[in-house]
């Protein structure tokens, strides 16, 4: 995938209307880290007038890659493929974390992926205690690197080893059959997710293919700049898919930025192998997000309108970035979920909830709490009992933010909450 660094910087006439909205830029108010200050270096860098030494790279892994900007520039011009790109370049020049490349070799391989999580399953007592209802883990003590954050639990079976290839919940010759890509949050962590999506399948009589060997998307390494990870597992993905394709209705995903990744991501970063393109064209036309076309193509909302559910509980709902910004996917989660719950909106369900990648995580963990408190003080002002999100990595950030600020709020997927009232 290459990138016209200049063209994109050239573009951009300055007039600051992403500014305000920026997420690093409401934290670190510095014209260096908004969306026009980005723009402006990737230019320089590639006139050859900037340097990639550690500053630079400091600077360029302070994007959380929301999108904002992106949907605010009246020419929509493409911040966030300017920072993805230059991060390779920065991944190139000087490596990547030893703990990262342990964890894209985790991804790349999944046997060996599969093992490692129930084997550390096993330990994670020792050092933490495991909320099964909240599907985290907490340290028994304050750790080195980590300190006492909240983390996603462990499973020792994945979602996808936990049930049969093939669902069958239906006879009829008429039924509606779907692959789901489940996402590595949903499988290792918040196995609840899947759990739940297939409860409403079964409800709604809806056959199910679990594919045994999907892959990671890919988008952790993308936001990282690990280019040769990203494309394996495209390609890995893209082969897989096609043994199943023709077989299903869709393949719906119940993870927001595995979505986006499939159905925009795939196809940008293959844009110089034609063949590919078209392939990955051709999958995203069944691909969904799972609320979307559970709302779109099946009668889930008359199925929800038929129950007899005595007090509407509140619950306030997040927008994760990849589902509202990028695949425009905020209305249908709302509609369904609108059926048997009160939804009380906080004053901007679409905020980046502050979770940004590997990077963000981990080697700038204090930015990305801060993100977290502006979106915990809005969940705190609804008075609602849940919130939720399509989204297993706005999970595990808001599950952590909301423990730290002492906020007695729960998060839930969409489908657990859907699923509840079932």
């Amino acid at each position: 995938m290459n990138f016209d660094f200049t063209k994109a910087s050239e573009a951009c006439v300055k007039c600051g209307k992403c500014v305000p909205s920026c997420t690093i830029h409401q934290i670190n108010s510095d014209e260096v880290t908004s969306p026009r200050g980005f723009l402006e270096l990737v230019g320089a860098y590639q006139r050859g007038e900037l340097e990639l030494d550690k500053n630079a790279k400091d600077i360029f892994e302070k994007c959380f890659l929301c999108t904002t900007c992106v949907n605010i520039c009246p020419t929509s011009l493409p911040t966030d493929l300017a920072i993805e790109n230059i991060r390779r370049d920065i991944a190139q020049k000087f490596g990547i974390a030893w703990f990262k490349k342990v964890y894209f070799f985790l991804l790349r391989h999944k046997k060996i992926m599969d093992f490692s999580i129930s084997l550390g399953a096993l330990f994670i007592p020792l050092l933490f205690k495991v909320d099964k209802n909240t599907q985290s883990m907490k340290p028994r003590f304050s750790l080195p690197f980590v300190g006492k954050r909240v983390f996603p639990r462990l499973n020792r079976k994945s979602f996808l080893n936990t049930h049969d290839e093939f669902i069958q919940n239906s006879d009829s010759n008429e039924a509606l059959r779907v692959a789901i890509f489940a996402g590595c949050f949903s499988n290792y962590h918040y196995t609840k997710t899947g759990d739940s999506l297939l409860k409403i399948l079964k409800a709604l009589k809806i056959n199910v293919l679990l594919p045994k060997k999907q892959r990671c998307c890919g988008a952790p390494a993308l936001f990282t700049g690990d280019f040769k990870t990203v494309d394996k597992l495209i390609r890995a993905n893209v082969d897989y898919f096609e043994t199943f394709l023709d077989e299903v209705d869709a393949i719906i995903i119940p993870e927001a930025t595995c979505a986006a990744m499939i159905k925009e991501d795939w196809e940008r970063f293959m844009s110089e192998d034609e063949a590919m393109r078209a392939r990955i064209k051709k999958i995203n036309g069944k691909v969904f997000m799972a609320s979307e076309w559970l709302y779109k193509k099946t009668k889930l909302l008359e199925l929800l309108g038929g129950l007899d559910v005595k007090a509407k509980e509140n619950i306030t709902y997040h927008d994760p970035c990849h589902a509202r910004k990028v695949l425009k996917v905020f209305k249908e989660p709302r509609a369904l979920l609108g059926v048997n719950y009160n939804i009380k909106e906080m004053s901007d369900p679409a905020q980046c909830c502050g979770f940004g990648g590997v990077t963000m995580q981990s080697e700038k963990f204090t930015i990305s709490q801060k993100a977290g408190t502006k979106k915990t003080d809005m969940i705190k002002d609804t008075n609602a009992k849940v919130v939720s999100a399509e989204c297993g990595a706005c999970r595990m950030q808001l599950t952590n933010a909301l423990d730290k600020e002492g906020i007695d709020t729960a998060f839930k997927h969409p489908l657990e909450l859907i699923a509840e009232v079932i």
